[in-house]
């Protein structure tokens, strides 16, 4: 829980367009820099954690098996793309260790790669893909306790993941406050993943949100993608062929390539607005270099003006009986005194989607909580101070 993130949410108008043009100038330095985009890919299992089971074949080999080709398509097709996986062999990584990986590469993406199971006697088709988030259905909680179930094979799990219980119901309550500032960019990979799928002819599982331990600490647009279900036979002998590997590898990265492209388009309106905000700063400069050449004709004319008006300045007997036939009833003008550059601190301890009632149950109790919308999510706050110690300490 990022509950010790502090948001400024006042901000003086007369400073707003200064933080504004600092941010657009950061998104042109970081284009122009020419960073490579670096694509994080995550086989699920490996080593003494198998995965799932299925009648004759392993998770942890099909997610390999899928990674890799991804992996393959990537470097073969998109130009200043940097590939890194968590593993490339039959190896055991912790979760956490997965997410180290893609933090230290300073990563963009973090594409996980899993495969499904249900409990015996029971069968189904099809992929799904998950952001982080809490989930609100038992088949997703099923989903996440299985795949967390991995760290049971690390030694100081307990220690590692501060008692963290993957069997736990109760343990899964962390992600209802825990804050992904890339939740959004995340649904949109998961979406465009889900839209290559269900275009492959794929039985479309759909978006969801689950609590993955693998996907908490990375601090990039994350997701998992569950290829199908091992324990159908059906799905088994499709995700072990050369075709179904092919297939779903070739998915994962179509739906990479959308979500690129969707975020270069989306920079590219950033920098047109960028370019109108230099034009508009460019033209209120030369405004302002013409007023101040002009100043001192200005300073002329006040004076003359001022002459021109004591010579047709009132009599005192002229002003007395001007007072005496009509009361001035305008009121004086208040001189303005918002200089109250003050900062308000507050506590983020919820975001969501949508929008939720007073009093709801994933405010735990918690009162006179407020909120803020951006970019079409809604941000919860709790407290409100302009003492940073007293913020520190609620």
């Amino acid at each position: 829980m990022q509950a010790n993130e502090f948001y400024m949410t006042h901000c003086h108008p007369k400073y707003l367009h200064i933080f504004i043009s600092l941010a657009l100038l950061f998104i042109c330095l970081q284009t122009v820099s020419g960073k490579d985009f670096t694509l994080v890919i995550d086989a699920g299992h490996g080593g003494n954690d198998p995965g799932a089971i299925g009648t004759y074949s392993k998770e942890k080999n099909i997610n390999l098996n899928v990674a890799l080709k991804v992996g393959e398509l990537v470097r073969k097709n998109c130009q200043g793309v940097k590939v890194v996986f968590t593993r490339q062999t039959d190896v055991f990584v912790p979760l956490d260790d997965r997410a180290d990986i893609a933090n230290k590469a300073k990563a963009d993406l973090f594409i996980s790669i899993h495969t499904n199971a249900l409990p015996s006697g029971k069968e189904a088709v099809g992929s799904e893909t998950y952001s982080l988030g809490m989930a609100r259905a038992k088949e997703n909680l099923d989903v996440a306790k299985r795949e967390n179930s991995v760290i049971l094979y690390e030694n100081n799990y307990q220690e590692r993941y501060a008692g963290f219980n993957p069997n736990s119901s109760e343990s899964y309550i962390i992600f209802d406050y825990m804050q992904d500032q890339h939740m959004k960019q995340s649904a949109e990979l998961a979406k465009a993943i889900q839209n290559q799928y269900q275009n492959s002819g794929r039985p479309d599982k759909g978006v969801h949100q689950a609590g993955f331990l693998v996907l908490r600490k990375t601090s990039m647009p994350s997701v998992l993608t569950e290829l199908g279900f091992i324990t159908t036979p059906q799905e088994e002998q499709y995700l072990n062929s050369a075709k179904g590997v092919d297939e779903l590898a070739r998915n994962i990265y179509l739906g990479f390539v959308d979500y690129r492209n969707m975020q270069e388009r989306h920079k590219s309106v950033i920098l047109a607005i960028a370019d109108e905000k230099k034009d508009e700063q460019t033209s209120n400069n030369e405004t302002d270099n013409v007023k101040e050449q002009n100043k001192p004709a200005r300073e002329e004319n006040k004076q003359e003006t001022s002459t021109k008006k004591e010579e047709q300045a009132p009599t005192k007997e002229q002003t007395s009986q001007n007072t005496d036939s009509k009361q001035d009833t305008t009121p004086p003008v208040k001189e303005s005194t918002d200089n109250n550059l003050t900062p308000i601190f507050k506590i983020q301890i919820y975001t969501s989607s949508r929008s939720l009632r007073e009093g709801s149950a994933q405010f735990k109790g918690l009162t006179q909580v407020d909120y803020y919308l951006d970019k079409n999510i809604y941000k919860y706050t709790y407290g409100s101070t302009s003492s940073y110690s007293e913020i520190v300490a609620l």
